[in-house]
């Protein structure tokens, strides 16, 4: 199983942090390191990352896909893929509407659909470049049909990079299988949805494109609550609790918790984020919950708890430790344990 972290400073710490915990990352045996799109661009970190490092693939999870258009996207990733020596992945998700409409003043319509076009217009631009195709895409939301060649950059003699898809529902986990070389499971999924739904719904998109498992790759949910004491533990519970709270607030994420006969729970977060109640939404996450959507235990036992969890159908997993206090220290037996 490969792990994955997350590149840092690219708040407060400054430009020259990013280089230094993508260096970090890779001295410490992890595989990937990844960039999300909150606070700051997710690309632009990269190219430092990369002039730091050798070894550790370098990813975006994820990028807005609704918030650019296919050939923004293909420069991004063509020109990210010759900086790292082949080493990115272009890891894409829709957000939701609300934001695409009121932050990102973009367009939102049927967004598997759409997104199944949009990474088809990527590629084919792609293909353009690469191996002199004539561009001549057109789509229900996209057309891209003209290349002169003044804005061609010409093949990539890493090739295009990897595209991984973020999705929770069935349909855009088929658009991922169809489309994509991977799949990012949203931290908001447990073991028992992965296999019912979303797992097949991937094998339904690989069958339509001619693929099996085998050619693409998992990246598992990971909620984890750990520490090095009991009252740590405890702070980190609770961060974990808000955080699966805030998501289960959210509509479209209804289904996972239907899966395991707590659906009614969605409409009283989602009332209750609606009344600024954020820490008392975290109240409602029981034990049980909260052991189904996180590996919980002390340290020697977190690496087992994933492998029991995922061993069989997971390629790589990143943390997602939030309000933990474990320092890198404390996470690097778990990742080589994992790794070995």
């Amino acid at each position: 199983m490969k792990i994955d972290g997350g590149i840092s400073g690219a708040g407060a710490g400054g430009l020259a942090a990013i280089g230094e915990s993508a260096r970090q990352l890779e001295d410490a045996g992890y595989a990937g390191a990844w960039t999300a799109e909150t606070s700051h661009d997710p690309f632009l970190p990269h190219m430092l990352a990369a002039e730091h490092t050798d070894r550790i693939e370098l990813g975006t999870s994820i990028a807005v896909a609704f918030a650019r258009n296919p050939m923004l996207l293909a420069n991004l990733g063509h020109d990210l893929q010759r900086y790292t020596n082949g080493r990115f992945i272009l890891g894409l998700g829709t957000q939701i509407k609300p934001h695409i409409t009121k932050r990102f003043s973009m367009e939102w319509s049927h967004p598997a659909a759409r997104m199944r076009e949009m990474i088809s217009a990527v590629r084919a631009i792609w293909s353009t470049w690469n191996e002199g195709t004539k561009l001549d895409f057109r789509g229900d939301f996209y057309r891209h049909t003209l290349m002169t060649p003044f804005f061609d950059p010409g093949p990539n003699d890493c090739g295009p990079p990897k595209v991984f898809l973020a999705a929770v529902g069935p349909l855009m986990s088929e658009v991922a299988g169809e489309a994509c070389d991977g799949l990012i499971c949203h931290a908001f999924s447990t073991e028992r949805y992965l296999r019912e739904v979303t797992i097949p719904a991937v094998e339904r998109g690989l069958e339509k494109s001619g693929r099996t498992l085998a050619d693409f790759e998992f990246v598992g949910p990971s909620f984890v609550v750990t520490g090095e004491t009991e009252e740590a533990m405890a702070r980190a519970a609770t961060g974990v609790r808000q955080q699966i709270a805030f998501y289960g607030s959210t509509p479209a994420y209804r289904p996972v918790l239907e899966v395991h006969g707590w659906g009614d729970l969605q409409a009283d977060l989602n009332r209750m984020s609606k009344q600024g109640e954020w820490e008392a939404m975290g109240e409602l996450i029981d034990d049980e919950i909260l052991s189904t959507f996180a590996v919980v235990g002390e340290q020697d036992a977190i690496a087992q708890g994933f492998r029991d969890r995922y061993g069989d159908c997971i390629d790589r997993l990143s943390f997602y430790s939030t309000g933990s206090e474990a320092g890198p220290d404390f996470w690097e037996p778990i990742v080589a344990d994992l790794a070995s």
